[in-house]
């Protein structure tokens, strides 16, 4: 065979498998952005997966169903259907505290979650003496759509709920979120300005490609070019370049008093990468805490004493 003929079929091959490549990485887009009404079973951690399992993944993308509410407040709340102009219908539950009442704290979920999720760290508030408000992102719960920006649009959910209570007369109002819900406040800060009383922002991600790399990184899989093309195929599908997505720059906005909060076992977000959200907010009212053994999950379930005196603390 001529040295020609070598290049064209080198070529040829080279040019079939970067196609595969970018429609594996469609797929793995699609199913990380998308929810699926289908009743299907979400796809375990990967820490459950068998290697069978996780080869298929790779291929195939993860199992999305759309998060619903799983239980209610037990409380009396009003469900609240925000609708402004040009953006998503959001449903929230608004909580009023029984005492007298300091301020609101309006909670946002993370990930494939909903804000049936919160309930639990909505009561820490409530008995705090702060009214709450539970939000559903886009896709989630009672919101609209079946999409997740992995916290980009959804800060002008953020923005909305915020401008929603001070409409109504709010002054003091704090905002807490976990993992995507603290990115999304990060951007609403970034992007419109918002002046909270205090920030609450537990495990956000450094950036959009690191998020990506550790989940992938987790399937035993190599970064390179899979994540790339992941990420770039995520933004294009999703409107914005999701390259620039990150809460590490959006950091540099924040102009309030912040808390950030902190499992050092945590497999999809790393110490660095909230350090470096930390190191970039300008305000010197600002403080980690860390759970030694909590992971990427809820500290309430491991350290519901500390949590809520870190909590207090802050509040105070």
């Amino acid at each position: 065979m001529t040295k020609r003929k070598w290049i064209k079929r080198f070529l040829g091959i080279s040019g079939v498998l970067f196609l595969l490549l970018n429609i594996i990485a469609c797929f793995h887009a699609y199913h990380f952005t998308h929810f699926t009404d289908k009743d299907v079973v979400k796809t375990k951690e990967s820490k459950d997966l068998s290697i069978l399992e996780k080869t298929k993944i790779v291929l195939t993308g993860v199992n999305n169903p759309r998060p619903k509410n799983t239980k209610t407040p037990s409380l009396p709340f009003k469900t609240i259907t925000l609708q402004p102009t040009g953006g998503k219908k959001t449903e929230i539950w608004s909580i009023q505290t029984p005492k007298q009442a300091k301020g609101t704290v309006i909670l946002f979920h993370g990930y494939c979650s909903s804000k049936s999720k919160m309930i639990d760290k909505a009561e820490v508030f409530l008995e705090l003496g702060y009214n709450t408000i539970l939000v559903d992102f886009m896709g989630s719960g009672g919101s609209e759509g079946n999409r997740t920006t992995i916290g980009f649009y959804e800060a002008e959910q953020v923005k909305h709920c915020f401008e929603y209570l001070k409409e109504h007369g709010e002054k003091n109002i704090y905002l807490f979120g976990t993992s995507m819900g603290a990115v999304a406040i990060l951007k609403a800060c970034h992007d419109y300005g918002i002046k909270a009383k205090g920030l609450m922002l537990e495990c956000p991600f450094g950036t959009m490609y690191e998020t990506v790399s550790i989940r992938f990184k987790n399937l035993g899989v190599p970064k390179y070019p899979l994540v790339h093309l992941l990420v770039f195929w995520g933004g294009v599908q999703n409107g914005f370049w999701a390259f620039s997505h990150k809460p590490t720059e959006y950091a540099k906005k924040v102009n309030t008093k912040t808390l950030l909060l902190y499992g050092e076992k945590d497999n999809r977000v790393t110490r660095a990468e909230i350090d470096a959200i930390y190191n970039n907010i300008p305000t010197t009212q600002k403080n980690i805490v860390t759970y030694p053994l909590a992971g990427h999950e809820n500290y309430l379930l491991k350290y519901n004493t500390k949590w809520t005196e870190d909590i207090k603390a802050f509040l105070e």
